[in-house]
C-alpha cells in the first residue's frame, strides 16, 4: 500500500475483465498477488484518502483502510444459498459503516466498482425486521422531515430518488392508501450516484465521492436517526 491515492490503474479493469472469464479457484490462486496489487491495496489507499472527508461529514461513520477486517469487502462470495457458484465477486466495493454496526445491514456509505462503471452513495441494505420497523415508523411519524429530504431538488438531481426492493402489499399496520406507501413498502433504502469507469483513474475521485457523501448526508442522518443512532 502507498502513502497516498493517485487514482486506480487500468490494470484494475484488466484484472476484473480477466476474472470475469476465469472465475475459478485455480486462476485466482495464481493471480492473488495481482488482485492485492491492483485492487485491494489501491482501495485501501482510497479509503485512507476519503477518511478525513468522512470524518467532517459524518463522524460516527468509519473509514477503516485495513485490507482485512476493514471497510473493503472481501472478494470471496458466499455461495452456500446461491445458484451461482462462482467463488469470487466480479466487483470491488467498500462500505463505511456506523461505528455501532458490525455487518452490512446497518446504515453505511458505499462505493462499488465493476466493469460497467462506478456508483457511490449510501443507505441501509436489508435491515433486520426490528430496524426496518423503526425506519417505517420514523417515516410515518415525521412526514415533513422525510419529504424535506427526498423531495429536495439537489437531492433528486444527485441521486434521482431512493431505490430498494419492496413488498407487493402494504406492511402490517399501514393502510394501502398511506401517502408514503411506496417508501413504507421498502425493505432496503439506498441512494446512488453513477459515474463512468474512467473516473477511477484520477485522484479527483476522492473529491467527487466526498461531495456525493455530503449531498447524501441529510438522507443518511434520517436513516441513522430512525434506527436510534447518533449522526
Amino acid at each position: 500500500m502507498g502513502d497516498s491515492f493517485s487514482g486506480f490503474s487500468k490494470e484494475l479493469v484488466k484484472f476484473y475483465e480477466d476474472l470475469s472469464q476465469n472465475n475459478d479457484r485455480d486462476w485466482f490462486h495464481a493471480n492473488k498477488q495481482r488482485y492485492r496489487d491492483v485492487a485491494l491495496y489501491p482501495m485501501c489507499d482510497f479509503i485512507s484518502a476519503i477518511a478525513p472527508h468522512l470524518e467532517d461529514i459524518a463522524p460516527y461513520y468509519i473509514a477503516d483502510p485495513r485490507p482485512n477486517g476493514g471497510s473493503v469487502f472481501r472478494i470471496y462470495r458466499d455461495v452456500r444459498f446461491s445458484k451461482d457458484k462462482k467463488p469470487y465477486k466480479e466487483h470491488l466495493a467498500c462500505q463505511f459503516r456506523h461505528q455501532a454496526g458490525r455487518d452490512a445491514h446497518v446504515p453505511g456509505f458505499y462505493i462499488h466498482f465493476d466493469l460497467e462503471g462506478i456508483r457511490f452513495g449510501g443507505g441501509i441494505w436489508q435491515p433486520p425486521t426490528p430496524k426496518l420497523a423503526l425506519i417505517r415508523a420514523y417515516i410515518d411519524e415525521n412526514p415533513e422531515k422525510w419529504h424535506s429530504v427526498v423531495d429536495d431538488e439537489d437531492f433528486l438531481s444527485a441521486f434521482g430518488g431512493i431505490s430498494g426492493d419492496g413488498l407487493k402489499r402494504a406492511p402490517k399496520g399501514y393502510p394501502i392508501d398511506h401517502p408514503d406507501i411506496e417508501d413504507l413498502r421498502r425493505k432496503t433504502f439506498f441512494i446512488m450516484k453513477r459515474a463512468p469507469l474512467n473516473s477511477i483513474y484520477s485522484a479527483d475521485l476522492v473529491t467527487e465521492v466526498a461531495a456525493t457523501f455530503q449531498a447524501a448526508s441529510p438522507f443518511m442522518k434520517f436513516m441513522t436517526s430512525a434506527v436510534g443512532l447518533p449522526f
